[in-house]
């Protein structure tokens, strides 16, 4: 079974919303999206490409109360393991 790590996602940040520095280790993990200037467009796009790259498919309503890179990480991890 695959794993999107913190690494795929920091990867996906940087190229759907042209971010260079991106650190997503210790406590970033816990910042919301927002206030790290991603938008509810910027994580549709991140819903595009988790669907083209990893086959998982998150609706609007899964993505976006998904705040925080933790809780995305979480949700994309049980929707590759097929438990949702």
């Amino acid at each position: 079974m695959t794993t999107f790590t913190i690494d795929d996602l920091a990867r996906l940040l940087r190229e759907c919303a042209g971010e260079e520095e991106l650190n997503l280790r210790d406590d970033a993990l816990e910042l919301p999206f927002a206030a790290m200037g991603y938008d509810s467009v910027a994580m549709l796009e991140i819903a595009g490409r988790l669907r083209a790259d990893y086959g998982v498919t998150l609706d609007y309503g899964e993505i976006l109360p998904a705040e925080t890179p933790r809780r995305l990480l979480e949700l994309v991890n049980t929707s590759m393991a097929g438990d949702r």
